[in-house]
């Protein structure tokens, strides 16, 4: 059925204090001359509902809060929004239904708790279904369809009424207005959008595959690769050129193993004793020489003791032939001093009764037969190390002589094998190069066979989903025709009713959902008296009269119309034959829809049947701000209301 809008209340909060207005009528109409506020009350309500809404500088200088009372669906909200730049991106929320204040909710559609997200779901629609282009070469998902959107089938502001319907000629937006209409009047379900955006991914996808498909395939042949043939042909003769060697090596290193003999070893065994031996002289002469040092210190420390002797002993004998007759230290006389009998006159000490010559005698006897004994270890020392030395030049000479012959038996009889063993090691090597290069050369192949095979299987995927769209599509063909046909039946018989000029006949094209006047697009049409004005009003009205008739459509029914007469200057039948649609629509739906006009002057004919919301200079839109006077307005946009 159709889904229920209703604007019951707004409520403007200014620094003067707060303005209502109440819209219980199924038809209102807000009067009044241009420049007192009628598109500015109707942004105020855009913006309310989380809209882009244009603010007037009456507005934005005056304004502090905004409050919204609506219903929808089976919900009513009070919706209040800040003028305050740095709350305005909320918008608080109260259910009417319970008298609970809801959370804050985000003006940003993307949020999950977005404004956004309430309205579509109140309205009964997902909110996570995207607008993807059925046309050209997109490769977009599409951007999500938002309440924005739909409020684009719920307004027709003052800049657009006499000039396009839904924004149509901005061809970016093509792919949402189309599935907007298609959603709202369910000619497209959930699945066939996502099946949509999925088409489009995937197209992407194949496009950006099989460009990489190509590039490389395109290095490949400027950097003159090989073919995967010819790699693989070249690895093998590589592998089959490794194994052949690798045998002739096996065999090779058979046959050098026998040609070491006995005589060989036998010179190898000789060398190694040799070496032995000569690290044997050459750690005895390194003791010999350690010992020598050892004697030749201890013989030096023998002779000092011997000139100390010799030394005390002719010191003694000089000293005892002097007569001190004077102190050397102190230089006091001695000769008036008293000495005991048998004392010495300088020490007072005892004279010794027996000479010490013989015990001097004996050290030194003593210290020389210690010389004597270390002067034939000396010599015994020297007589070692130079047999040493002697064993070492020899064993050397040995050495280098079993080297010699070693080298010379082994040049002979191996060498030339051990050549021929370097240069099968270094073919085997190269063999294994050439291998490595053609894998790698066969990965880039292998790389391009995944590139392909991903290509391959991205292509049907990609064919696979469009099958599964056309064959949705071909489902809904038959409701597409019928509610296209309904809307353009009742979209002729409102422009016949209007009698709009030069138009005979109108309908709606089957696949962009847009007016044709006499065949033609409403675009290429004659825009003078009115016609697109008139179009206008002619189109959203068939579109809420078939959406109230069918009922199954989640359509709002609910409309917004600033200043449909501002086009039609004179046209007073054309004028009243609009009034007279919107007060027969209204009437014909109790209860069940409602339209909001905002106009300057208003046909006397059926003013009893609408409600009527004046407006003047003395008395704008927002009363509690003074109006500075009709040259003193300042534009809202590019025009004034």
């Amino acid at each position: 059925m159709t889904t229920k809008f209703r604007l019951e209340k707004v409520e403007i909060h200014s620094t003067e204090g707060p303005v209502q207005y109440q819209f219980p009528s199924d038809l209102t109409v807000l009067a009044g001359p241009t420049g007192v506020g009628k598109t500015t009350l109707l942004e105020l309500i855009k913006w309310g509902l989380g809209g882009d809404g244009q603010l007037a500088p009456v507005v934005t200088e005056n304004v502090l809060d905004l409050s919204l009372q609506v219903s929808v669906g089976e919900n009513r909200f009070r919706l209040s929004r800040s003028l305050d730049p740095q709350k305005r991106k909320n918008v608080r929320v109260t259910d009417l239904v319970t008298g609970e204040r809801i959370r804050d909710y985000q003006v940003k559609s993307g949020e999950d708790g977005s404004l956004n997200a309430l309205l579509m779901t109140s309205l009964g629609l997902p909110t996570d279904m995207r607008a993807a282009a059925q046309t050209g070469r997109s490769t977009k998902a599409g951007s999500r369809i938002t309440f924005a959107d739909i409020f684009t089938y719920m307004y027709v502001p003052q800049s657009e009424i006499n000039r396009d319907i839904a924004r149509s000629q901005d061809s970016y937006l093509e792919p949402k207005r189309k599935a907007v209409f298609e959603l709202i009047f369910a000619l497209a379900d959930p699945e066939l959008f996502d099946k949509r955006s999925e088409a489009n991914t995937l197209k992407g996808m194949v496009e950006e595959a099989s460009d990489h498909h190509k590039k490389i395939l395109q290095f490949l042949r400027d950097s003159n690769t090989q073919s995967k043939e010819e790699a693989e042909q070249e690895r093998e003769k590589a592998l089959d050129s490794q194994r052949e060697a690798e045998e002739q090596r096996t065999q090779l290193r058979d046959d050098i193993d026998p040609v070491t003999d006995r005589e060989t070893q036998a010179l190898r065994d000789l060398l190694s004793e040799a070496e032995r031996s000569l690290a044997d002289a050459r750690s005895t002469a390194v003791f010999l020489g350690r010992q020598a040092e050892e004697l030749s210190g201890e013989r030096r420390r023998v002779n000092a003791d011997l000139a100390r002797l010799n030394r005390m002993r002719d010191a003694g004998e000089r000293l005892a032939q002097i007569e001190f007759t004077t102190c050397p230290r102190c230089m006091q006389a001695l000769k008036t001093r008293e000495v005991p009998h048998g004392h010495c006159r300088l020490c007072l000490l005892p004279d010794e009764a027996a000479s010490t010559d013989e015990l001097d005698q004996y050290e030194t006897v003593q210290l020389m037969d210690q010389m004597e004994e270390m002067e034939k270890q000396l010599a015994f020392v020297d007589q070692q190390t130079q047999n040493a030395r002697q064993l070492i030049l020899d064993r050397q000479k040995l050495v280098r002589h079993l080297e010699a012959a070693i080298d010379t038996r082994t040049a002979n009889r191996v060498s030339p094998r051990l050549q021929a063993y370097s240069d099968i090691s270094e073919k085997i090597a190269a063999s294994r190069v050439a291998q490595k290069h053609f894998e790698n050369v066969l990965q880039q192949w292998d790389r391009v066979a995944d590139l392909a095979n991903v290509e391959d299987e991205l292509r049907k995927k990609y064919e696979r989903t469009v099958r599964e769209i056309e064959q949705k599509d071909s489902q809904l063909q038959e409701r597409r025709r019928y509610i296209v046909g309904e809307i353009s039946k009742e979209f002729n018989r409102v422009v016949s009713d209007l009698q709009i000029p030069g138009v005979k006949e109108a309908s709606i094209h089957e696949t962009n959902y847009l007016p044709l006047l006499n065949g033609k697009p409403f675009k290429q049409f004659s825009r003078g008296g009115g016609i697109v004005t008139a179009t206008q009003v002619a189109y959203w009205t068939a579109l809420l009269a078939v959406a109230l008739r069918e009922r199954d459509v989640p359509y709002p029914t609910f409309l917004l119309l600033d200043s449909p007469r501002l086009a039609l200057n004179e046209e007073q039948d054309l004028t009243s034959g609009l009034y007279r649609r919107l007060v027969t629509l209204a009437e014909a739906n109790f209860g069940r829809v409602q339209i909001i006009v905002a106009d300057h002057a208003l046909p006397t004919a059926y003013r009893k049947e609408y409600a009527e919301i004046a407006f003047s200079y003395a008395k704008p839109t927002i009363s509690s701000v003074k109006h500075p006077g009709k040259g003193g307005v300042k534009p809202l946009g590019a025009t004034t209301d």
